[in-house]
């Protein structure tokens, strides 16, 4: 593995490899956002993460590789940040909808890239046509994850759910994401609480389960 040499003199450990992959991917979603998938070379990603290009190949052996690995981290930093939101399981699924979308909100601005990098991956999806390659496929999984994630708190929360739990999962990644883009524009028409408040919403037509249904909470549907 090739990193950038050290000055004269100095001898300089060799990270572990997992440490190297992570400061690949952090450097390659900070590069990719802001300079765009394509115009972006590995050299560049290779800097910015302190290595030389020999690194990338040696942990992701090419460019779309890269890429491919990219979307599964960010794909579960979005899990893992919707798990730690709603780790209140004695909440009502209003309160849990409301944590949800203010985690959310926060992790908007303490990751800038994010939403730069969730764009410039669904715009290189959509002009390309590849809406089956590694984005396509890890957001059918992602939306797969959120839609079971509803279904259960709901059913832990002892409601049914007022649209069905896929449904609600379509409309939460399309509010994180419409709103985040919103707020990176003007910070100012979308307050803090806007996203929490607004999943809310969302969820405050469940009503207590029948135990009688066989179907559960969301009904039938739970895709």
């Amino acid at each position: 593995m090739s990193t950038v040499p050290p000055p004269p003199g100095e001898v300089r450990r060799r990270p572990p490899r997992d440490e190297v992959r992570r400061a690949l991917l952090d450097a390659a979603a900070r590069t990719f956002a802001r300079q765009g998938i394509d115009a972006a070379s590995l050299d560049d990603v290779a800097a910015a993460a302190g290595f030389t290009k020999g690194a990338v190949y040696s942990n992701f052996g090419s460019k779309e590789g890269l890429v491919a690995a990219l979307v599964d981290d960010r794909v579960s930093a979005y899990l893992d940040v919707g798990l730690a939101a709603v780790a209140d399981t004695d909440a009502t699924l209003p309160e849990r909808a409301r944590m949800l979308g203010d985690r959310l909100t926060a992790a908007t601005d303490e990751q800038h890239d994010w939403h730069l990098l969730f764009l410039e991956l669904w715009q290189r999806a959509v002009r390309t046509g590849r809406t089956d390659g590694p984005f396509g496929e890890r957001r059918r999984e992602l939306h797969a994850a959120v839609a079971a994630a509803v279904a259960a708190h709901a059913e832990e929360a002892g409601a049914e759910l007022p649209l069905p739990a896929g449904s609600l999962a379509t409309l939460l990644l399309a509010l994180s994401n419409g709103l985040a883009i919103e707020r990176l524009v003007d910070p100012a028409a979308v307050p803090d609480d806007l996203m929490g408040r607004a999943l809310a919403l969302l969820v405050s037509g469940a009503v207590p389960a029948d135990p009688a249904d066989p179907a559960g909470p969301g009904g039938p549907d739970h895709r």
